[in-house]
């Protein structure tokens, strides 16, 4: 395509299960890229999500009833229960939440809709796949509804479907309106997510596994038959990084268009005196907490090192990251005390009333009185009681391998399972504002398709440690040119399905090599780790979705161009 002009979308529809909906990492991406594309199409771009909330107040969500009126009220004629307003997000993209639930009662016959017209398999549904499919024919019925109020077909109109929960709404707008270019985008295949997380070696194999004989033993049919079927039918299939690109070409059989990386937008991460500010107020309160919790006087030199993502304990590396902290434990060469955190939302039951009363009765002063030192509350390395504990399975390993945070370790490791949100009940910050008090964060994640966690990590200018098993992983190594090190503001390590123990070996050596830093070179490394997460703006990487703009809206416009008629003489 070089050289030809990019066809760009005078309206883009992006459907998404988390839309003004915050439970995992595409959150992350569309909320933070809508900024980049809100500035650019000025409310032509359109989100699209399910409407849990109904009449009660959403933090993510402001409903604006003036927001296409007319269609507004057209739509609740036809039976759409819709609301138009918009995300709470930087940019303020306008979005629509739609009540999926009464398309429940048509469910067969949308099934054998989608049988008849696409052979997708449904009949092995279960759980969150009937809900994500309503969910996505509901939101394809917004935009067919709003297409014909008003659009018309000369507008080049994109239609962008994210996982496989969006993907039956793609093969609907394909179907009823052909003249829409349509984009699918996977964050993970279903099948590579589960050959990983029921511990199945996904890389050395990956060659070899064939990914409809996989859903069937692993039960995922449905989920599986959705995303083939997706990505084979849609105008332009993309997915999130290389490594992910490379399961879409064995587990789905079909090769990706185009790679979209995930990119960032950093107008909320503070700079000058307020970042300073923020940054000691975090350490604080993670010290106040580490200190009441363990009954200890740590102070501020103390190395704040942690771990954070969804509880996904093989897959996101947490099993590792505790093995490799136990590991430390024993390490002769460490300069410094190290305070590890686990931030990864468990099943929780409430914050520790205990816990609460100390961090209380401390107030103002931030290390324990001189009758609470040295005396630790029960269970010392939860901040939260979970309604599993005696099967939770980060307490599970430490308790294993004997792990108490006793007086005289020198790493000390506290598990806080809640979502951090600011509302918590002990720490009461938000994530972004907390991540920014650590020294060094770790991600050794064995499955992760692109990693959110060390680029929102970088752009608050803390080094981290990840694996050349996440996509941000090897494309950091690719900037670099080499395997990132610490020097680089990202450590990459060489993962692989069976080297377990060395990763956890290397994380131990670099948190080690780290405590022995100078202040000058910690320095170095933040602003290395700055630098890098400039490399990753959405400015950077929009680009990549402007080609998958193109793909789409060509493939559309040649399916419904007037096709010549034939020379007199000629036939079919």
């Amino acid at each position: 395509m070089q050289g030809k002009k990019h066809l760009t979308p005078d309206y883009i529809f992006e459907s998404s299960w988390e839309v003004c909906n915050k439970v995992g990492g595409i959150y992350t991406v569309l909320s933070s890229r809508a900024k980049t594309l809100q500035d650019r199409m000025q409310d032509r771009i359109i989100f699209i999500g399910p409407d849990f909330w109904k009449k009660k107040e959403s933090p993510y969500f402001k409903e604006d009833n003036s927001l296409f009126a007319e269609w507004q009220w057209e739509a609740k004629e036809q039976g759409l229960n819709v609301r138009a307003g918009r995300w709470t997000v930087p940019g303020n993209p306008i979005a629509i939440l739609v009540d999926f639930q009464p398309y429940f009662e048509q469910k067969n016959q949308i099934y054998a809709w989608l049988w008849e017209h696409y052979q997708v398999d449904s009949l092995h549904a279960y759980g969150d796949y009937d809900e994500a499919s309503m969910f996505s024919y509901a939101a394809a019925l917004v935009v067919e509804s709003f297409y014909r109020h008003y659009l018309t077909a000369d507008q080049k109109v994109i239609y962008h479907a994210n996982e496989w929960m969006c993907g039956l709404g793609a093969l609907y707008i394909n179907h009823k309106l052909p003249q829409v270019g349509t984009i699918f985008t996977t964050h993970a295949t279903s099948i590579g997510r589960s050959i990983a997380g029921n511990q199945k070696p996904l890389y050395d194999y990956l060659f070899a596994y064939n990914g409809d004989q996989m859903a069937g033993e692993l039960n995922m049919q449905s989920k599986h038959s959705i995303e083939k079927q997706t990505a084979f039918n849609v105008d332009c299939f993309t997915t999130v990084s290389d490594i992910t690109a490379k399961e879409c070409v064995e587990l789905l059989d079909k090769p990706v268009d185009v790679v979209l990386p995930n990119g960032f937008d950093n107008s909320f991460v503070p700079k000058g005196a307020a970042f300073t500010r923020k940054r000691k107020a975090a350490r604080k309160r993670l010290l106040q907490v580490a200190n009441a919790l363990l009954g200890d006087q740590l102070q501020d030199d103390v190395l704040i090192v942690s771990t954070s993502g969804r509880y996904e304990f093989r897959n996101k590396g947490i099993d590792v990251f505790v093995e490799a902290m136990n590991r430390l434990l024993r390490d002769k060469e460490l300069k410094k005390q190290v305070l590890a955190f686990i931030e990864v939302p468990g099943w929780v039951g409430e914050p520790r009333k205990d816990l609460q009363e100390r961090l209380t009765s401390q107030g103002s002063v931030s290390t324990p009185s001189q009758a609470d030192e040295f005396h630790s509350l029960e269970v010392p390395m939860i901040t939260h009681w979970l309604h599993n504990m005696s099967h939770d399975q980060v307490l599970g390993m430490m308790k294993y391998y004997d792990m108490h945070n006793r007086h005289d370790d020198q790493v000390k490791v506290v598990f806080l399972p809640c979502y951090l949100d600011g509302q918590d009940g002990i720490v009461n910050m938000s994530y972004y504002d907390l991540v920014l008090g650590n020294d060094l964060c770790v991600y050794p994640s064995y499955y992760e398709p692109w990693g959110y966690t060390p680029l929102e990590a970088v752009a608050f200018h803390v080094p981290c440690i990840t694996t050349d098993l996440a996509g941000f992983g090897l494309w950091a190594n690719g900037i670099f040119g080499h395997y990132g090190e610490l020097e680089d503001g990202v450590k990459v390590i060489h993962r692989t399905d069976y080297n377990y123990s060395e990763v956890a070996d290397a994380i131990k050596d670099a948190v080690t090599r780290f405590s022995a830093m100078t202040p000058k070179e910690v320095d170095a490394c933040r602003k290395k780790a700055d630098a890098l997460s400039k490399k990753a703006l959405w400015s950077e990487f929009i680009k990549y979705y402007d080609e998958a703009y193109d793909i789409a809206l060509r493939k559309a416009e040649s399916r419904t161009r007037p096709q010549p008629l034939p020379e007199a003489g000629e036939t079919d």
